[in-house]
């Protein structure tokens, strides 16, 4: 193992940073809670792995004898650090969508002041984000798209999208990330908007109320009916909402790769 990685250093230093770079962005893996002798023997475990597999043919001409660590390599280097970071902020604005759905949710509830420290996400988010995200996390898990994601993901990036690749295509590649943005808010308010229009069809009623009988106090009743309220909702949508994630995944991971046929059909 230690022959075959010095007989082939450039090339497994390139797979290695892109490892890398992909690990220390996605979800899970790259929080404080993962250390980071994991995050490095992991990428160098997926970077062997990748070694025999990875088509790297493009960089033939900076891989040679007098190539190798120069200053076309670093640049290299640089570029696969990119590709990586790009897959993994990808991951990442999928799952802040979930995060976000619930930062709207304990807007509506009354929860915005209840924020702690979220370990995953490594912001202080209200614990109805954070109830999303771990569920979103659960249903990442359970479905396999980590497996989905190193094996058929991580494999197919080095087929079609090499760092010169990147740098001939950046236009598509800025179109991808705005639309991911996008995406973000429009499926944040998908899985919010059942819930926060109920609720504010609450607050408008107890508002009515009040006015009609100031001393009832119906404000301050309003605020653990909507607490319950929106608890009883999300029980009643949760199986919805789980089919919602599983769909995003997978929309997630199809339009990761359109841009790697993309770019690399654009390239050819």
């Amino acid at each position: 193992m230690i022959d075959l990685i010095l007989s082939k250093a450039p090339v497994y230093l390139l797979i290695y940073v892109r490892c890398f770079a992909l690990i220390m962005t996605l979800p899970l893996f790259s929080t404080r809670a993962v250390s980071r002798v994991t995050k490095v023997a992991f990428a160098g475990y997926m970077a062997f792995f990748l070694l025999g597999t990875a088509d790297l043919s493009d960089y033939r001409m900076f891989l040679g004898t007098d190539g190798a660590f120069s200053l076309y390599f670093i640049m290299l280097l640089v570029g696969e650090a990119f590709i990586g970071i790009i897959i993994g902020f990808y991951i990442t604005i999928i799952f802040a969508a979930f995060s976000t759905a619930g930062q709207f949710t304990a807007f509506q509830m009354g929860f915005s002041a209840a924020s702690t420290y979220d370990a995953m996400a490594q912001v202080e988010n209200p614990l109805m984000g954070q109830f999303f995200n771990f569920i979103a996390m659960l249903v990442f898990m359970q479905n396999q798209w980590f497996q989905k994601l190193f094996l058929g993901g991580l494999t197919a990036s080095f087929k079609t999208l090499t760092a010169i690749s990147v740098a001939s295509c950046q236009d598509t590649l800025v179109t991808f990330m705005l639309k991911g943005l996008t995406k973000l808010f429009a499926d944040a308010l998908i899985i919010a908007l059942p819930i926060m229009g109920t609720l504010m069809l609450i607050t408008i009623c107890t508002g009515l109320l009040s006015k009609a009988a100031p001393q009832m106090n119906l404000l301050s009743e309003g605020f653990p009916i909507m607490i319950l309220t929106a608890f009883l909702l999300i029980m009643l949508m949760l199986p919805a909402i789980t089919d919602f994630f599983v769909r995003s995944f997978a929309g997630g991971f199809k339009s990761l790769e359109d841009l790697f046929l993309g770019i690399g059909g654009q390239v050819k």
